[in-house]
C-alpha cells in the first residue's frame, strides 16, 4: 500500500547544520509538525539565502508569503520555503519587518522572487530594497489599501463598475445594499432560543410532540 501523501528525508541534524552554516545570521530555529522553521536576520537575508542554496543545498525558492501580527512592533513576517532536490527536504525561513523597513530582495538568487515579492508588496505592504519592478501584481491599478491586512476593512474603500453614462469603469465609495449579516451557526434542530425579525407577525403553530424516553413508553 502506497503512502498517503509524499515521503520527505528526514529532520534529524537539519537545525544543528543551519546553525553551523549560519552563525550570527540565525536567530532562532525550531521544528513543529515535522517542519523546519529558521528565523535570520533581515539585515542578513540575503547571505543567509545564499548559503542554504550554495553550502545546504536548498536550490529552489518555492513560495513567499506574509503573515500579519498587527499587535507586533514589526507588525509583519516574510515567510520563504525553500526546497533541496538532492535531500528531497523543505524548510522556511522567516524574516520580521514592519510597515516601513524593506526587506532585502532575494531576485540576484532566484529571478522568480520578483514575481512573489510583488504578492506580497500587493497584499500586505512589505516594502522590498533592490526589486526593481516593485508593483501590484494582484489587484487593480487604482486599488487603495493591501487587503491580506488584519485592519483593513472587508468592504475595502472603493468598488469599481461599468457606467453607461461615462461609457468606461469608474471607481466609487462602497455603498452596501445591506448591513453585514452575523450568523450564531446553531442547530436547526435545536430552534432559536430568539424570535427571528418577521416570525413575530405569524401565528404560531404547534410543533411536533417531543418523543417519549423508553422507560415513559407505556406497555
Amino acid at each position: 500500500m502506497t503512502a498517503p501523501f509524499p515521503k520527505y528525508s528526514s529532520n534529524e541534524g537539519v537545525i544543528e547544520a543551519a546553525r553551523a552554516a549560519l552563525g550570527d545570521l540565525l536567530l532562532d530555529a525550531s521544528e513543529h509538525v515535522s517542519e523546519i522553521r529558521l528565523d535570520v536576520r533581515r539585515d542578513g537575508l540575503v547571505e543567509a539565502m545564499r548559503v542554504l542554496r550554495d553550502t545546504l543545498a536548498y536550490q529552489q525558492l518555492m513560495e513567499i508569503a506574509g503573515v500579519d501580527y498587527p499587535e507586533r512592533t514589526e507588525r509583519f513576517e516574510v515567510v520563504y520555503c525553500l526546497l533541496s532536490l538532492t535531500k528531497n527536504h523543505r524548510i522556511r525561513v522567516h524574516v520580521a519587518t514592519d510597515e516601513v523597513a524593506p526587506v532585502p530582495s532575494v531576485t540576484g538568487l532566484w529571478p522568480v522572487a520578483g514575481w512573489l515579492e510583488r504578492e506580497v508588496f500587493d497584499m500586505y505592504g512589505v516594502l522590498f530594497d533592490g526589486n526593481t519592478d516593485l508593483r501590484r501584481i494582484l489587484t487593480d491599478y487604482g486599488f487603495r489599501g493591501h487587503p491580506q491586512r488584519k485592519d483593513f476593512p472587508l468592504s475595502g474603500f472603493v468598488e469599481l463598475r461599468y457606467s453607461e453614462a461615462h461609457k468606461r469603469v469608474v471607481y466609487e465609495p462602497v455603498r452596501l445594499a445591506q448591513d453585514f449579516r452575523t450568523f450564531d451557526f446553531m442547530s436547526p434542530w435545536e430552534g432559536a432560543e430568539y424570535i427571528l425579525p418577521g416570525d413575530e407577525k405569524a401565528p404560531q403553530a404547534p410543533g411536533a410532540p417531543t418523543p417519549l424516553k423508553a422507560d415513559e413508553v407505556k406497555r
